[in-house]
């Protein structure tokens, strides 16, 4: 910019080049409309290489008294552009602000998102019901593996390689000597040759057999044991706990029937039967401990005797539930399912 030798033309000039200015630059910063645009026209009028530092650098030509006027000015119009640019950018930030809250509102009258609460299977819920029975009565789960030697599966519970009881339970090898336990029973071999009497244990867990899948068998399934070993146990304590258990599962006191059966790891053992509306259900079995099985963990078994029972989770599940087919816990129909 070019300014004439006369030293008032120069002093006008300049103040004329500030109003045009301040005016141009207030227009502008009213009509941005972002807050990126904003701080380009303050660099663009305020920076150091401004216009306004533009105009500024004739003033080392004006006389000593014109140069405090033209300065006064220069200030109001630097301070109004500032305010300008103040006023305008919180104008902004308020407006974008707005926009964000009302981008994301909420319309809290409109219906949420449904998620149904999930729901206990009926075999889980079957476990839990009975562990909680035989908990009030006093006594502690145990777990164990479900792959086992053939020696917690089969030999400590007197069940050795010739005997006839193992076709009954043909079951799946992974070696010669390892296996898929059959039922929960390893559990409380494992258990008595940790613990010395007397124990009172109850022992859920899924087991396997090679049985063909119909209505009422499936390869899979799941078993809850309890044994109790103790000085003085006798047969009758293991009726008086078997008939409380089914009166609390049953929710009323039941006929019971205990009829003689065989198992090799209990002597003498039974089967339970309980009359269920008007018919007579085979429940469980039971039995007292073998004193091989006994001699087996190292427990004196002219000191100690103990009880043994076991039951099927599923046919608790179908009686108490009505199901027909065993097949209908295992196939994850949620319309099946959702019932429970």
């Amino acid at each position: 910019m070019s300014y004439p030798n006369s030293m008032a033309t120069m002093s006008n000039t300049l103040e004329t080049d500030l109003q045009t200015l301040q005016q141009e630059a207030e227009k502008e910063i009213t009509a941005v409309d972002s807050l990126e645009a904003l701080e380009q026209l303050r660099i663009n009028y305020l920076g150091k290489k401004g216009k306004l530092s533009q105009i500024l650098r004739g003033m080392g030509k004006l006389s000593a008294e014109e140069r405090p006027r033209v300065g006064s000015l220069a200030n109001e119009v630097k301070e109004s552009l500032q305010s300008h640019l103040d006023n305008q950018r919180n104008s902004l930030e308020t407006a974008k602000l707005k926009a964000q809250l009302a981008a994301e509102t909420l319309d809290v009258t409109m219906p949420g998102v449904s998620r149904p609460l999930g729901r206990l299977h009926p075999l889980n819920s079957t476990v839990d019901r009975v562990l909680d029975i035989f908990v009030g009565l006093g006594y502690q789960v145990a777990t164990g593996p479900h792959i086992e030697t053939d020696y917690y599966n089969f030999e400590a519970l007197n069940i050795p390689p010739d005997h006839p009881a193992r076709d009954m339970q043909d079951t799946f090898f992974l070696t010669e000597n390892v296996l898929m336990r059959t039922h929960t029973s390893p559990v409380q071999i494992r258990y008595m040759e940790t613990h010395e009497p007397p124990i009172r244990i109850v022992a859920p867990g899924r087991v396997y057999r090679r049985d063909t899948v119909d209505a009422t068998h499936s390869a899979v399934f799941h078993q809850v044991e309890i044994l109790a070993v103790d000085k003085g146990l006798t047969f009758t304590d293991l009726k008086g706990t078997i008939k409380e258990f089914l009166t609390q599962m049953f929710g009323e006191e039941l006929p019971v029937k205990f009829r003689a059966s065989y198992f090799p790891f209990t002597e003498p053992s039974a089967e339970v039967d309980v009359q269920w509306k008007g018919k007579w259900l085979e429940v469980m079995g039971c039995g007292m401990v073998d004193p091989n099985v006994l001699k087996a963990v190292g427990y004196d078994p002219e000191v100690y005797t103990g009880f043994a029972a076991g039951l099927g989770i599923e046919r608790f599940a179908m009686v108490l539930h009505q199901i027909d087919d065993i097949r209908r816990l295992y196939n994850s129909d949620i319309r099946f399912l959702s019932q429970f």
